[in-house]
């Protein structure tokens, strides 16, 4: 495929890395909960265990930054892996929720390791024309993985305690990939010489930095955390349709914005990424206001063809405004745009939640349409970063050739 040919081998094997990774948690995530609940917990404990990852992932963030900065991205890479594979493997043999809670939790250490200094290192190696497409490839790795996760994941039938071994041994094939297709990189091992890691009050002044966080924020709050959590409930309890709607209703999203992400990025990449992040949110907000207007299954799967759309553009564009901004130089700042999408993905199933529970399921779909709509004009008086090459994001012929142009 031309699109992946273009891409250094790094970005290629990083994405067999996330394939990998988001394969064994699409298989675990399911039985979690259920794996909780035989501990004789109530539906709150349960959902504890769920949340105990992504808040231990939001509480680290900022470390993981200083530490990618200090020892680098492959190292922190692998021990990420590493450790995400053996709390994975001791929680299947947990004798007590107290300790699925413990192990779950420092599963999300390792998880925010993996991530940002995956996310790291693919900003560093992907030249700035083809880091939209690079996002693109690394999400559809990710997306594709979570698919293919649930249907491995029947073997929960036979034992719950099955799937949390499983997911070890994808995290350890996930690592041998890591391991193996970075180690002799050149583009992988390279540091800046040319300049310090940049610090995130440096990265905070940029408006297109500010614009991502806000982006990022945003779509993981109501394309990620609200959706998932309110579109199940509204289908069953609002449209009184079965379960399997619900589950009609992920696979539109996932199949739509699976086929957009290499498209969205090309265009991110050529037309630039304030016009795809704008553009993305706006047909987001239109989603979730389209979602109660027609409270019947055409309005449904609109709504859901939509937040697909949106779900593409927001995976591809504002990580690639980030990776412009950090030119290869900020773990700390790309651990906080990723803290960004986190704390989104945290407060949209709850905020949402409460919104429901208190004036019903149109007000918190208002509220997802808003929390969209509200980035878009800082995005679009951001400047553009697509033009803003850096040397340490290009291969090592382009670094030579900006190199040499810069000197004179």
């Amino acid at each position: 495929m031309p699109l992946l040919r273009d891409l250094p081998h790094e970005v290629r094997a990083l994405s067999a890395v996330a394939f990998m990774v988001a394969l064994g948690f699409g298989l675990v995530a399911p039985a979690l909960p259920l794996f909780a609940r035989e501990f004789g917990v109530g539906n709150a404990a349960a959902g504890a265990v769920v949340s105990a990852f992504a808040l231990m992932r939001i509480a680290m963030a900022p470390f993981v930054g200083r530490m990618i900065n200090s020892v680098g991205e492959r190292v922190l890479l692998a021990t990420g892996i590493g450790v995400v594979a053996v709390s994975s493997a001791l929680a299947g043999l947990a004798q007590s929720y107290w300790q699925l809670l413990v192990l779950r939790g420092a599963g999300g250490i390792g998880s925010i390791m993996f991530s940002v200094s995956a996310a790291s290192l693919l900003v560093r190696v992907t030249p700035n024309r083809l880091r939209g497409r690079a996002q693109g490839v690394w999400a559809g790795s990710f997306l594709i993985g979570m698919i293919a996760g649930p249907a491995v994941g029947t073997v929960a039938t036979f034992s719950l305690r099955l799937p949390f071994f499983l997911y070890a041994g994808t995290l350890v094939v996930a690592g041998l990939i890591g391991l193996g297709a970075l180690r002799h990189s050149e583009l992988a091992a390279r540091q800046s010489s040319r300049s310090e890691p940049m610090a995130l009050a440096v990265a905070l002044r940029e408006r297109a930095y500010l614009a991502a966080l806000a982006a990022a924020f945003a779509g993981d709050f109501a394309l990620v955390g609200a959706r998932s959590s309110m579109v199940p409930l509204y289908v069953r309890e609002s449209l009184h349709l079965s379960a399997g709607w619900a589950y009609a209703a992920f696979l539109v999203v996932s199949l739509v914005s699976g086929a957009l992400l290499l498209p969205t990025g090309k265009i991110a990449d050529t037309v630039g990424r304030r016009p795809v992040i704008a553009v993305g949110l706006t047909i987001g907000a239109l989603a979730f206001l389209l979602l109660p207007a027609i409270p019947a299954v055409g309005g449904l799967v609109i709504a859901t063809v939509l937040i697909g759309v949106a779900a593409a553009s927001d995976a591809v564009a504002p990580g690639a405004v980030m990776g412009d901004v950090v030119a290869g130089r900020g773990g700390t700042v790309v651990a906080v745009f990723q803290m960004a999408g986190d704390l989104g993905a945290v407060l949209g199933p709850v905020v949402t939640g409460w919104v429901a529970d208190a004036a019903g399921y149109s007000p918190a779909f208002v509220l997802c349409a808003v929390v969209c709509a509200l980035p878009v004009l800082a995005v679009l008086v951001a400047p553009e970063t697509l033009h803003r090459e850096h040397p340490v994001t290009a291969t090592v012929e382009e670094a030579a050739t900006d190199a040499a142009r810069e000197a004179t």
